[in-house]
């Protein structure tokens, strides 16, 4: 373990370490810049940047940022949006830009204190606004830090760079697994369906997503009902069944546009921005806006269980994409839906075909949880050296 005597520590404003840039260029591709970041874009508690948009694809951000600035989500700071950039482009003026003030602290430093608790914590004590708290720059400026001499601030960056790097094998073993999953799937929804030795001389029928599938539409009162999770659409994750964020209703209930019922085993679906592959498979019961799609299949023809391995396939969402409408935040009708045709095979089939799907997405569940493990390590050390 390192030692650090905090006593030669000093008490210094975060603006002392850091500069809030606040540079547009409206011409960007023109200047180089080929990628965009959104608040979707940037995970929550991870300091990596795991999707990006492309300028090309049209969008109104014109915020800049640099390789090596740190990106913060200034709306709901509750969500922990805080990513470390890796190349140059433009971002969501929902996103603070951070660049490190070198002659005072480390770059590699930096990112660590926003990702603090006390940090963290401060940003929403900051935030006004009932529906979409922000916080502001002004006030995060006055944020007091413990500044080490830059000997120990090396010390600490070595400490969770051996850290981050475990996390990040640990990532890789993930993402290939993931790769392999997805390639399962997108070979089984492709035009000429395969999967194995499964679907050998298997007949197979061609259905459309409207034939198979309902859209749920069970308004209610989630106080009066007594649903306590509220599910936006920055609580789905990309590529990812699995809610893990929510909202508790009468805590900074979000209004009155969410007010559609989903329970347990209902599938959710982005209906903004597809090309973020936002299905997710739910295991409680909450309310979303009605943007957010609660859907069932016809399990007698297809599955619920394959329905939603179907929907993160190239084709679906390659589909989705190509019927949505609108330029700078695209957006899908239920109807849109309709014409998306593909292949499945008898019930009993499919269920050999969802284990296979669900028993590698659960070891990725599982090296999904190591990270976890290891980032709430990296998280507790982070809170008891730089608090």
């Amino acid at each position: 373990m390192i030692k650090l005597n905090k006593d030669n520590w000093k008490r210094e404003p975060f603006s002392f370490v850091a500069d809030c840039v606040e540079r547009h260029d409206k011409n960007p591709i023109e200047n180089g810049l080929t990628k965009f970041i959104g608040l979707d874009n940037i995970d929550s508690s991870s300091l990596s940047i795991n999707n990006t948009g492309e300028i090309e694809n049209g969008t109104t951000f014109s915020k800049t940022f640099q390789s090596g600035d740190v990106l913060f989500g200034k709306r709901r700071p509750y969500l922990r949006k805080v990513a470390i950039a890796n190349f140059s482009g433009i971002c969501s003026g929902d996103i603070l830009v951070f660049r490190a003030r070198e002659k005072n602290i480390l770059c590699d430093l930096l990112p660590l204190y926003v990702s603090s608790e006390g940090f963290i914590q401060y940003a929403i004590s900051t935030s006004a606004g009932s529906l979409s708290p922000r916080t502001k720059w002004r006030d995060l400026a006055k944020y007091e830090i413990s500044l080490p001499p830059f000997e120990e601030q090396k010390q600490i960056v070595d400490l969770f760079k051996s850290i981050e790097t475990t996390i990040k094998q640990v990532g890789e073993q993930e993402k290939h697994l993931k790769k392999f999953w997805k390639k399962l799937i997108d070979e089984f929804v492709s035009d000429v369906p395969r999967f194995g030795s499964l679907l050998k001389d298997k007949s197979l029928k061609n259905v459309n997503y409207c034939d198979v599938t309902e859209k749920l539409m069970r308004r209610i009162d989630p106080l009066t009902y007594g649903i306590e999770r509220i599910v936006a659409g920055e609580n789905l994750e990309s590529e990812d069944f699995k809610i893990r964020t929510w909202q508790k209703v009468g805590e900074g209930y979000l209004g009155p546009a969410f007010h559609v019922l989903f329970k347990a085993g209902d599938i959710l679906y982005g209906s903004r921005r597809t090309y973020l592959r936002k299905v997710s498979f739910a295991d409680f019961d909450g309310v979303c806006a009605n943007t957010t799609y609660v859907i069932k299949a016809n399990e007698s023809i297809l599955l619920q269980g394959l329905l939603k391995h179907i929907m993160l396939s190239e084709r679906f969402t390659q589909y989705s994409i190509g019927v949505s409408k609108g330029s700078t935040n695209p957006y899908i009708n239920w109807k849109d839906l309709d014409n998306f045709s593909f292949q499945i095979p008898d019930t009993k089939t499919q269920k050999e075909i969802v284990k296979v799907l669900d028993d590698i997405f659960e070891i990725v569940e599982q090296l999904k949880q190591q990270k976890t493990t290891l980032n709430n390590l990296k998280q507790k050390l982070l809170n008891e050296i730089l608090n």
